[in-house]
């Protein structure tokens, strides 16, 4: 699993639909969701930290899971199929740990109120994550081009401990 963070919410140039992009921790991938618009309002209220004069929707949870002493540990964005993403909110309270089945838009919007990690699964950033940086994106495939050409078969020979037998 590949930890990441919001990096903010950005709009479809043709379709006007909010994105939230997600980003992993060295700048370098990106992973967009498309997401409905009051998701989009809660994300940004979460991320510029406002607080509503009643609780809305995910405040209540988050006020919720505080109730019964619940912990969010983390959200999982664990699958892609046919372009919906899948996510669960993992749930500890002392010993007992549960998995929530949950829209990734809430999960992250949640998680922001609480602070809690997200995560998504190395196949969703394969899949569907679009380059930051290209250019150290090729800087890493020339050098790995350059560490192969450059390999001889005696550096693949793990050295170390005696192969050879005494003779006794």
């Amino acid at each position: 699993m590949i930890e990441m963070k919001v990096a903010g919410i950005a709009l479809d140039a043709v379709t006007r639909s909010p994105i939230v992009l997600l980003k992993d921790g060295s700048d370098r991938r990106a992973l967009p969701i498309y997401i409905g618009q009051d998701q989009a309002k809660a994300i940004i209220s979460a991320l510029e930290k406002q607080k509503p004069p009643r609780p809305l929707t995910h405040d209540l949870i988050v006020n919720i899971l505080e109730a019964w002493e619940m912990e969010l540990e983390r959200i999982v964005i664990h699958s892609l199929q046919d372009n919906t993403f899948y996510a669960v909110l993992c749930l500890g309270r002392g010993e007992t740990k549960k998995e929530v089945d949950c829209r990734p838009s809430d999960a992250i919007a949640i998680a922001l109120r609480t602070n809690s990690p997200i995560w998504v699964m190395e196949e969703v950033v394969a899949d569907a994550s679009i380059p930051v940086d290209r250019e150290a994106d090729e800087e890493e495939k020339k050098a790995f081009k350059e560490f192969i050409a450059n390999l001889k078969p005696e550096d693949l020979i793990q050295r170390g401990g005696s192969s050879s037998t005494e003779n006794s």
